[in-house]
């Protein structure tokens, strides 16, 4: 989710999902020792609970920024080994590395000694075009022994030549019986599912088999869907309408806008707030507005609430 899940796509995630665990775009380990540290470790306390996503393979340097992000406040330390893209494979990291699970190990060992929070690995379940169960097996088995508990699969082989990172996800196809064969085989592990889910029929169904699932694009182009984790994971009674949600994105918007941000920079993530609803195509039509992000006014949000919501208030 790079470029996607920054900390102002979480904020709004959060105002709409308050206990759905969250994690940050993937930051390779180069861009916290060698860059803005700071700027890409920033949140609000308001995101809580919160994994950051590190991408890199030399175990002293993920060591190092699994502690940057603990003294940070970070919840937890998830190690990206699922993203294909080319740009993440010259780089020596990213999804190549199951081809590696000796050097994962050494990784998660690192980072597990280097701070006190919980280590994860997200994988896919294989690379290249053979499927093979024994090989994500095998490859789990030895990252487990090194003291991961917790693994986030997405249920597809990632291709590492001749498909775009948006090709992976959408032409492997979905192998769910090989993540629930892993439940079954290594009961001990947490296993978190992750790919192609999309709504809550098919969400509910993979948690019979799994400890979690992770949601993805989703859950960023209809961040509403989140809205029911509460009442069907937790229990909760507490009833959120999108207005509720706006006006939290207003307080934020002012903050941040007053520190400098460009307004263009949060409404962009919440195009998809009013996503199946019959005036959507409004909201994202005022809220992508040239003109109107020129001036970098926050009551831009009121306007599009007002016009969604009240349509004849505001044609009034």
């Amino acid at each position: 989710m790079l470029d996607w899940t920054d900390r102002h796509c979480r904020f709004l995630l959060r105002a709409i999902a308050p206990r759905v665990r969250l994690y940050t775009e993937m930051i390779t380990t180069g861009a916290l020792l060698h860059g803005d540290a700071g700027g890409h470790l920033a949140f609000d306390r308001a995101e809580h609970p919160l994994a950051v996503q590190l991408g890199g393979s030399e175990p002293d340097e993920l060591a190092a920024c699994a502690r940057l992000a603990e003294r940070r406040g970070y919840d937890e330390v998830n190690l990206n080994i699922g993203c294909p893209s080319e740009r993440v494979q010259r780089g020596a990291f990213g999804a190549c590395l199951m081809a590696e699970p000796k050097l994962v190990a050494d990784c998660v060992r690192a980072m597990r000694a280097a701070v006190s929070i919980p280590v994860t690995v997200k994988h896919r379940v294989g690379i290249g075009r053979t499927e093979s169960y024994e090989f994500m097996r095998d490859f789990v088995a030895e990252v487990g022994e090194a003291g991961c508990k917790t693994f986030i699969v997405h249920a597809r082989n990632a291709i590492l030549s001749g498909l775009s990172p948006k090709e992976n996800r959408e032409i492997p196809p979905l192998r769910y019986d090989l993540v629930h064969r892993l439940k079954r085989e290594l009961p001990a592990l947490e296993i978190v599912v992750n790919g192609g889910l999309a709504s809550w029929p098919e969400i509910e169904a993979q948690l019979e088999h799994f400890d979690g699932v992770m949601l993805g694009r989703a859950a960023y182009h209809h961040p509403w869907l989140l809205v029911e984790a509460g009442a069907r994971l937790y229990g909760e009674q507490i009833l959120r309408s999108r207005a509720d949600v706006v006006h939290a994105m207003l307080g934020y918007a002012r903050r941040e806008v007053t520190a400098g941000t460009a307004l263009r920079h949060i409404t962009r993530h919440m195009l998809g707030l009013y996503h199946g609803h019959p005036r959507a195509r409004l909201w994202r039509r005022i809220l992508s507005d040239p003109g109107r992000l020129a001036r970098s006014d926050p009551r831009l949000l009121l306007e599009a609430l007002e016009a969604v919501e009240h349509p004849a208030m505001a044609a009034a």
